[in-house]
């Protein structure tokens, strides 16, 4: 349904340094490059970087919130140790969760602007 998400960062480069870094535990690599935005995806891109040289930090009660899937409870973990390992920040340790109509596996990080990123695996 959704084709690619782009989220907004005030240091494209320490932006992607961190998503080099937390993404990979998932199968993302950068796949595109332009002077102001960088392309994250397995075979296309799929997760945007978009430089706001103007921008404040994300709030955290603006309710954004980005999930991405991973494909196992250990690459859950690898992204959320590689987002603090990156500096970015703990907004809900690796862990066994209920939702609606499931069970599911999963972590939050702010990155360092303060967008909310998930990862999460669904049990078989």
């Amino acid at each position: 349904m959704i084709d690619h998400v782009s989220i907004a960062a005030s240091d494209l480069e320490r932006s992607a340094v961190f998503y080099d870094a937390v993404l990979a535990p998932l199968g993302f690599t950068r796949l595109a490059e332009r002077e102001r935005t960088i392309g994250f995806g397995k075979k296309y891109p799929e997760f945007w970087l978009n430089l706001r040289l103007d921008m404040e930090a994300v709030l955290e009660g603006t309710g954004i919130h980005i999930c991405l899937r991973a494909s196992s409870r250990d690459a859950v973990d690898a992204f959320h140790a590689a987002a603090l390992t990156q500096g970015g920040r703990d907004d809900g340790a690796p862990a066994d969760r209920q939702a609606q109509m499931t069970t599911y596996y999963g972590a939050f990080i702010r990155d360092p602007d303060g967008n909310k990123i998930e990862a999460v695996t669904f049990p078989r």
